[in-house]
């Protein structure tokens, strides 16, 4: 089975991987839940520190003005990997989450009505739960489950049927689950819901990892990603959003940048994106998520996709061969990550093993809840990949597995 990238050679981007684990070298198989970052991604952060860092947008010096411009490039980056038609509706957040609360407070309470309804998948992480709960409480709206199918995919039909009734306005939905694995069809679901009058936000958080993302080619409404799982730093996030809604909604927070004027009797607010970006952001975060967006592209979407389906399938075919292992999810269409139990063991015992070994992976139930009480689970062990993964370290993984399933039996 061949790769089409040296991988060897990305994996001498990333100096964490140089370090060994309680003796062992480390295998991290976490990337589903942060990514490692490149030297590129560390080398723009402290470069920006030691020579030009200001607060930016409103400083008139020298230092303000090229960090604004270094700034305001990872906005012009970022429409460009998404292929938006306009810088401007590219929004910086803190993270994923940040991004569904601001549409779930803006859009929600600003534009939905008492009444109607949102509907999400059975298969959500908690940041795309949570928020319309609130919303629920608060403001009246209706949340509904489509639910899933055995093999982990949308039941369409059912998804469907949520939406006869036109009270639904708008759908939340990931584009790829954290936990299964599973690649919903987005082009689908966005005929669908504006079929039926509603709009359509995607939870790209997992997705933008593994595929090259078009928001005009998706056709959809609102899409979000974090940028710690693409390579690049914790504390950024995008929110992208047509702007004709951008413009209709109120702001999320109020504060410092977000402003045209203030006096002590009202308001007004700046022009979108800086509507929604309230207060100093995350600067130097921004600069690293421009250096992980441009590492990504110099690898490429075509070469990833391709290792990352020579890992799966790899990593499918070894686990699947271990006497009581279970895997969850078998979508046609999925990406690198694959959650599993192995009998008469905890998820967490199994985890705490793999970790003597120096192979990292994820234990629990992934803030995804409800989706293991679908899956009949309180947790399953995960493993996740990147570009750095290799087929070897899936051996190391499934060799391991057996000598833990050995201990357990």
């Amino acid at each position: 089975m061949t790769i089409p990238f040296d991988v060897a050679r990305i994996r001498e981007d990333f100096p964490i991987l140089r370090q060994t684990i309680r003796g062992k070298p480390l295998v991290y198989l976490d990337s589903g839940a942060s990514a490692q970052k490149p030297r590129v991604v560390i080398d723009a952060m402290v470069n920006a520190m030691e020579t030009q860092y200001a607060n930016i947008h409103r400083g008139l010096h020298w230092m303000s003005e090229r960090t604004t411009d270094a700034y305001e490039a990872t906005r012009d980056a970022v429409a460009a990997l998404m292929n938006a038609s306009d810088r401007a509706e590219i929004i910086f957040t803190g993270n994923s989450t940040g991004a569904m609360n601001l549409v779930a407070h803006s859009y929600g309470r600003g534009v939905l009505k008492p009444g109607q309804a949102v509907v999400i998948s059975a298969m959500e992480h908690h940041s795309n739960i949570v928020p319309w709960q609130m919303l629920r409480d608060s403001h009246g709206i209706e949340l509904r489950v489509a639910p899933i199918t055995d093999a982990g995919e949308l039941d369409m039909a059912a998804f469907e049927a949520l939406l006869q009734d036109g009270k639904v306005g708008l759908v939340s939905i990931t584009h790829m689950s954290n936990v299964l694995g599973t690649v919903t069809p987005a082009e689908r679901i966005v005929q669908i819901a504006h079929a039926h009058g509603a709009k359509v936000m995607f939870d790209g958080s997992q997705a933008i990892v593994h595929r090259r993302i078009d928001v005009q080619a998706l056709g959809c409404d609102f899409y979000c990603w974090t940028g710690h799982k693409l390579y690049g730093p914790t504390g950024i996030g995008v929110l992208w959003g047509r702007r004709e809604l951008l413009e209709e909604m109120p702001p999320f927070m109020g504060g410092g940048d977000m402003i045209s004027s203030v006096t002590y009797e009202k308001s007004t607010w700046a022009q979108v994106p800086h509507k929604f970006e309230a207060g100093t952001p995350a600067i130097l975060e921004g600069i690293g998520l421009k250096a992980a967006i441009d590492y990504v592209q110099s690898i490429g979407y075509d070469a990833m996709a391709a290792h990352e389906a020579a890992l799966t399938d790899h990593a499918i075919a070894r686990l699947s061969a271990i006497e009581g292992i279970r895997i969850y999810g078998r979508a046609q269409d999925r990406g690198g990550v694959i959650s599993f139990t192995l009998d008469k063991a905890h998820a967490h015992d199994v985890a705490t093993l793999l970790d003597r070994q120096g192979i990292a992976v994820r234990a629990g139930h992934h803030c995804a809840e409800p989706l293991m009480r679908r899956l009949g689970l309180d947790s399953t062990a995960r493993a996740s990949f990147g570009v750095y993964t290799t087929l070897e370290e899936i051996d190391v993984l499934a060799d391991t597995l057996n000598r833990v399933r050995e201990f357990f039996t």
